[in-house]
């Protein structure tokens, strides 16, 4: 393999859970020496993700979450006791000698421990300093304190999720984390960027909220520009696609207990091939041979394609569409599609890293390969402390018996 894109970047990563931790996993993942800092004293209480399900066997503890390693591969990860001050000083080492430094704590935490922005600057003039929290470090509501779904919902993604006249459904796991640890990994990057133009580093404070925001465009901007709200009377009640109109246009249900299919007709030319391939005699119905027509008697058409499709099988019904040029797919399971799907299989979507724990295990990828400097994960996520020595010794240059009494001191 080539070199690695970021293998001259160091991250002193404080992040957590996914919001954080998914962010810098991006980058380790491309060869950025990460290096996340932990408590020794409080072990996964830093990050809850240690202590959660799921686990490969009956063991239980802070270095057998699966969702932790998952979000975690390929970093190092050292414990600090920030309580100390010489446990402080060497963390001022370590950021000395990183190009970032990244949290995801609720405001102000970073500060407490002596380590906002301004000291961080003192440390090293052009450190990058990512904050990624619920509502950034201005504004009136930049106290509060959140958790993914409520993110969600003050954002007003909860709310679009709904149909009319119903609860908001929701966007089950945490949308909100994951999005914010893609864009959190973007403002690392562009500040790497503009450093290596200008040799300037700075603060990129990140509001997850306001992030969350930006995913409702389509619906703001209706408001905007037509007064419309979103789960009004008369919006369609399906999968229906309102803009381009199409139809058939939604999930239907296939053979087998909560089985189904994805249908999308893009035009007319969509529209017959799936007539030929249903045999039903859609085509000589009038009144279906032209979009318009379709999409002002919706409410038959799909009634008469859900009862084709109720009798089929999911995958061969789909991949009879797709061969007459019909955009569809089954609604498939994770199990399916991480275990059956060859697609998924040749792009190596879930490759298996070795925990030193754990032993082997499946990790989530990278939904991208580089042709010359492509990501790759071997090495799971870090137990606490782990690379506590390696880092001290390696990077710091301090020698066994140093270590050895910080440990007695309590600092590592």
């Amino acid at each position: 393999m080539s070199a690695k894109a970021l293998s001259h970047i160091r991250i002193c990563d404080f992040t957590g859970q996914l919001a954080g931790a998914g962010a810098t996993k991006w980058l380790s993942a491309f060869g950025a020496e990460v290096i996340r800092i932990e408590d020794p004293v409080k072990q996964g209480t830093w990050d809850v993700l240690r202590n959660m399900p799921p686990f490969v066997d009956e063991r239980r503890g802070p270095d057998l979450g699966g969702g932790f390693n998952n979000h975690n591969v390929e970093k190092l990860g050292i414990a600090l006791n920030l309580r100390t001050e010489r446990g402080r000083e060497l963390v001022a080492e370590i950021v000395e000698k990183s190009d970032v430094v990244c949290e995801n704590f609720a405001y102000g935490v970073m500060e407490r421990w002596g380590l906002g922005y301004e000291r961080l600057v003192e440390i090293k003039p052009d450190i990058i300093y990512v904050s990624n929290c619920g509502f950034g470090h201005t504004g009136p509501y930049h106290t509060y304190k959140t958790w993914g779904p409520i993110v969600q919902a003050i954002s007003g993604l909860t709310f679009t999720s709904g149909l009319p006249d119903q609860p908001p459904a929701g966007w089950g796991y945490s949308y909100m984390d994951h999005t914010g640890g893609y864009y959190m990994a973007m403002a690392i990057l562009l500040a790497l960027f503009h450093r290596a133009r200008t040799g300037q580093g700075q603060w990129v404070d990140m509001s997850c909220t306001e992030a969350g925001a930006t995913l409702t465009g389509p619906a703001i901007l209706d408001y905007t520009v037509n007064g419309r709200r979103t789960r009004r009377p008369g919006q369609p009640h399906s999968n229906r696609n309102e803009w381009p109109a199409m139809a058939p246009h939604g999930i239907y249900p296939a053979r087998g207990e909560d089985r189904w299919l994805a249908i999308a007709c893009r035009n007319d030319e969509d529209w017959r091939a799936l007539a030929r391939v249903a045999d039903q005699g859609w085509s000589e119905v009038e009144h279906f041979r032209a979009l318009d027509g379709r999409v002002a008697r919706q409410d038959e058409l799909d009634s008469l394609v859900a009862k084709w499709t109720a009798d089929r099988d999911d995958f061969e019904t789909a991949a009879r569409l797709r061969e007459a040029g019909v955009p569809a797919g089954a609604v498939q399971r994770p199990a399916e599609r991480i275990d059956h799907d060859p697609n998924t299989a040749e792009w190596g979507l879930w490759p298996t890293v070795h925990h030193s724990k754990m032993g082997d295990v499946r990790v989530d990828g990278m939904p991208v390969h580089f042709s010359e400097t492509d990501w790759e994960m071997q090495r799971g996520g870090p137990c606490c402390g782990e690379h506590t020595e390696q880092v001290l010794s390696g990077l710091l240059g301090m020698q066994p018996d140093e270590i050895e009494r910080l440990r007695e001191e309590g600092v590592l």
